[in-house]
């Protein structure tokens, strides 16, 4: 999953948001110099990683990248996921998603200071470019996936699986779908751990 659907999966807790946004750049134990809740989002992060990555309706959506994308294949189906869910935010929220990414962009910005350096970093292209809301079009996860070919030094061509998320599209959505079930069922579980 990628940035929405760790935001979303936190629930309503602001700190939990935060912590499981930039929990990517949060090493090993380093995530225990944070406070209560802020730990929190960042192992509920964590908890969502293990569960996506060993899931087998996640891995029938990845393996068909992995010949043409290898590594990268899961980072594009995360972003595919995240497209699904943009897609279908309604099934999801009572909020609009246009709201809903600005609410948590003004979250960002209010708690600037404990944020880790490289959401720092992210945060004015993230907020600039809108990309919560850019995930919910075909037209915008083609930005998203020409910027991340960028940032990967086009190793495998990232902005070419647009092709194949049209070739595979109700396959995926599908996928999706069911596979989000289960991972909110996760999230509440793992939360009620925490």
């Amino acid at each position: 999953m990628n940035f929405l659907a760790h935001i979303y999966l936190s629930g309503d807790n602001d700190l939990l948001k935060i912590g499981n946004f930039m929990a990517d750049s949060i090493r090993g134990h380093h995530y225990e110099d944070y406070t209560t809740e802020i730990r929190k989002g960042i192992l509920l992060h964590r908890s969502i990683d293990s569960f996506t990555d060993m899931h087998p309706i996640y891995r029938q959506s990845k393996h068909r990248l992995h010949e043409k994308y290898g590594h990268y294949s899961g980072v594009i189906m995360d972003i595919f996921y995240d497209h699904f869910l943009a897609k279908n935010w309604s099934n999801y929220s009572e909020v609009k998603l246009e709201d809903y990414a600005q609410d948590f962009y003004l979250l960002l910005k209010d708690n600037y200071e404990i944020l880790t350096e490289r959401a720092k970093g992210m945060m004015p292209y993230m907020i600039g470019r809108n990309w919560l809301v850019s995930y919910a079009t075909i037209e915008g996860l083609e930005m998203i996936m020409f910027q991340m070919d960028y940032r990967t030094k086009h190793r495998v061509a990232m902005d070419e699986s647009i092709v194949e998320l049209k070739q595979y599209y109700p396959e995926f959505e599908n996928e999706f779908t069911l596979f989000f079930e289960e991972l909110r069922q996760h999230c509440q579980d793992k939360l009620a751990t925490l």
